[in-house]
Order: C-alpha cells, then structure tokens, then sequence
C-alpha cells in the first residue's frame, strides 16, 4: 500500500493492551499516556477511517495470573473479562471528551453499561463514524484479547488488523536484550511461524490468516505512528499472506 496523503484503508481493527493504559504506572490508568492514544485514534477519525477496538485488561486484573495464584481458570478468565470492560468504559470516556463519538459494546451483558455485541449494530455504528470498543473479550474463558481482536476483526469486516505495543514493530530477539536484534518491516504469515516470533497467540494467528486478515504491529507510544500506518508508510511490521 503506497503512502499517498489519503488512507486506503477504510476500517481498522485496533487492539491495545491493558498494560498500554497504565503507562509508566503500575496499576490503573495513566491520565498523559491515554490522552496520547485518543490524540492518535482521533487523528485517524479525521481522517475518514473507521475504528473498532479491543482493549485488554492487564492493568486491572489477568485472568492467567489469577489461575496462577489457585483460582478456577474460569472464574479468572471472567474477572479478566470485567476488567476489560472497565478499560472499555475509561477509553470511551476519554475519547468522548476528546469529541470523538464512541460506543462500547460487550460480549458479557451488563445492563446499562454497554451495548451487547452485535455485529450489525457495530458496522451500523462505524459507518456513522463513531469509534466502537469491544470490551469483555470474545465472552469465552481460555480465549485471549489477542483472540478476540483477530475475531472481532473478521466480524466487522475491517481491512487491517492493528497491534499496538510498547516496541516500534516485530524483531529478531529482543531488542532491549540483544542489540543486534534487527526490525522486520514485513513478514508473511508463514514466516512468522517458521521463526516462531509470537506475534500473536496461536489462536488469534490462525484466525487472522484464515480470514486473510492482514496485520500491523506498532508501538502506540511512538507520536503519529497510527496515523503513519493507515496512510500505508514505512511504520511498524506488516504481516501479510
């Protein structure tokens, strides 16, 4: 896809992990970082793209955390899945008072909180060019937000799947261990695998490469670097078929 001023692309799919609201903080949300991601998800809006998003909820609860500690997976996995809710709910709010029109809707039905899922309602609402949040994963223990983003991705329809990270793409090793880890600016599917990068978990991988639902991973700390993406320059990994 070539840079050209003007986004060929029409909707993302972006998935943002819990860990990314807290920002330096070690619990909770950080007021300066979130208000950096809305400037960047809003910069798109203007920009005529539509936006659905998966938020995760490490900086509250994991439910693979709380199995480790002697929980039921289960019951953790559906605490995990509130605190996805919750994070859904923060996100709005702040780009709500960023004027950027925005929904929440949940694969867990909460009454008066949010929307329950509905594909039709959500492709309804981003053709309207409101930002929908899918908050509560895919509603299923045992199933990451990885997984939920590749699935929700499929479900609206959307041209590019997003992974926002704290690192400016996939790499070779480890960037902060080994500095000779080199940048892959594009891989295929296949090669990711072969080279077993995790670039997702092998659920979400598996899915997205069925749907033929290509894929960029991008730091979101980085200024300007979604609106780089959608406008098809040189940002991030690109895995495609």
């Amino acid at each position: 896809m070539a840079a050209t001023g003007m986004p060929s692309i029409r909707r993302v799919l972006l998935k943002l992990s819990g860990e990314a609201l807290m920002g330096p903080d070690a619990f909770g949300y950080h007021g300066e970082t979130m208000a950096g991601m809305v400037a960047q998800i809003k910069e798109v809006v203007d920009l005529g793209v539509q936006v659905g998003i998966v938020v995760g909820g490490g900086n509250l609860f994991r439910g693979a955390t709380g199995a480790l500690s002697g929980m039921d997976r289960a019951t953790a996995d559906s605490m995990g899945m509130l605190a996805t809710v919750m994070n859904a709910l923060a996100l709005k709010d702040a780009l709500m008072a960023a004027s950027v029109a925005a929904r929440v809707q949940t694969a867990v039905t909460i009454a008066h909180v949010g929307e329950a899922f509905e594909r039709d309602s959500a492709v309804r609402h981003l053709e309207a060019g409101r930002v929908v949040i899918f908050g509560g994963g895919t509603g299923n223990p045992f199933f990451t937000t990885d997984t939920a983003s590749a699935l929700r991705g499929a479900e609206i329809g959307a041209d590019l799947m997003l992974k926002a990270t704290k690192v400016d793409g996939v790499y070779s090793a480890d960037p902060k261990k080994d500095p000779n880890a080199t940048r892959y600016e594009q891989l295929t599917f296949d090669e990711a695998i072969r080279r077993n990068l995790g670039v997702l978990d092998t659920a979400a991988f598996a899915l997205c490469r069925e749907q033929k639902l290509p894929l960029c991973v991008f730091s979101i700390f980085k200024p300007g670097a979604l609106r780089r993406v959608v406008l098809g320059e040189a940002e991030g990994t690109r895995v495609v078929l």
